[in-house]
């Protein structure tokens, strides 16, 4: 089974711009990109050999559809154009049908929001060394996986391929992209989060934290991009058997991590290979979630 994903897309009729973490992006026009989501599955910052089949299927429906939902909140960089009409031939388009988004282009901003509703990941450990996440500060006596008094907006740094993202505070920034545009993205970020978080719960699933990447259109407006509260940008948790003092059962690439976390391996390329039992386990985890979330 892990030898059928899709790993790389072979494109000859569009130029390849850029193969990503898990995404390939082709140039359409001056305008327009296509973007693929392989079966590539990326864990801290490298790219594991493995691929996990239909993983690239499974993020792309879950991404339509909160584009879809949170339509109202906040513009984003889907494209009215068919994948019949940009790829025609369809030996091509087999690589692409079910697994890609149509967009436009925007200019990327150099930032990655970042909201956390729970204490977990590297809020859990900044919080444990200073009772800090991100520089803001949290009551004493917290346990892992606790629910946040309230919800954190935490930007970081978006990192180059291979490298790793960096927390920073949000008056640096407002610093980097103008205070106004800083307080934009943060208010719609956590509006866009609770707005999901509410709808989850309501299935079974918390969502503990996620990201958000945003880029300007041609007119300057705020246009929410690359992929939304998927397993790949968050963590997904069973509602059912969340425990605070525990890291809880998720439905999200933790599965990987956590196995990778039992190997002798410095999270350095290249990275290890993974059995088939966590291919399978991880894969039924993102089946089990966006049935939940889609039905």
């Amino acid at each position: 089974m892990s030898t059928e994903g899709l790993h790389s897309s072979s494109l000859t009729s569009l130029p390849l711009q850029y193969r990503g973490k898990v995404r390939d992006i082709y140039e359409i026009d001056s305008q327009h990109w296509l973007i693929i989501a392989t079966d590539r599955v990326s864990a801290f910052d490298v790219i594991l050999p493995n691929t996990i089949p239909g993983k690239g299927k499974l993020l792309t429906e879950l991404a339509l559809f909160w584009f879809d939902k949170m339509a109202d909140h906040v513009p984003n960089h889907l494209a009215d154009l068919s994948l019949e009409e940009i790829l025609p031939d369809a030996s091509e388009r087999s690589q692409a049908v079910g697994r890609s988004m149509i967009v436009k282009k925007l200019k990327p901003l150099p930032v990655e929001a970042v909201v956390r509703g729970y204490l977990i990941g590297s809020g859990w450990k900044d919080y444990q060394d200073s009772g800090e996440v991100c520089g803001l500060s949290l009551p004493a006596g917290l346990r892992q996986a606790d629910q946040l008094p309230e919800v954190l907006f935490t930007p970081a740094t978006k990192a180059a391929l291979g490298d790793h993202d960096e927390n920073i505070s949000f008056d640096t920034m407002a610093s980097t992209i103008g205070q106004a545009l800083a307080e934009q993205i943060k208010a719609i970020s956590i509006k866009l989060y609770t707005t999901a978080a509410k709808y989850a719960a309501e299935r079974g699933i918390i969502i503990a934290d996620t990201k958000f990447e945003f880029g300007l259109d041609d007119s300057g407006t705020l246009t929410l991009m690359d992929e939304i509260l998927t397993p790949d940008s968050s963590r997904f948790w069973e509602a059912s058997t969340w425990t605070p003092g525990s890291s809880p059962a998720s439905f999200d690439k933790q599965f990987v991590r956590d196995y990778l976390e039992t190997l002798t391996w410095d999270k350095t390329e290249p990275g290890p290979e993974l059995p088939e039992s966590v291919i399978n386990g991880s894969l039924s985890r993102y089946r089990e979630a966006i049935e939940r979330l889609t039905a």
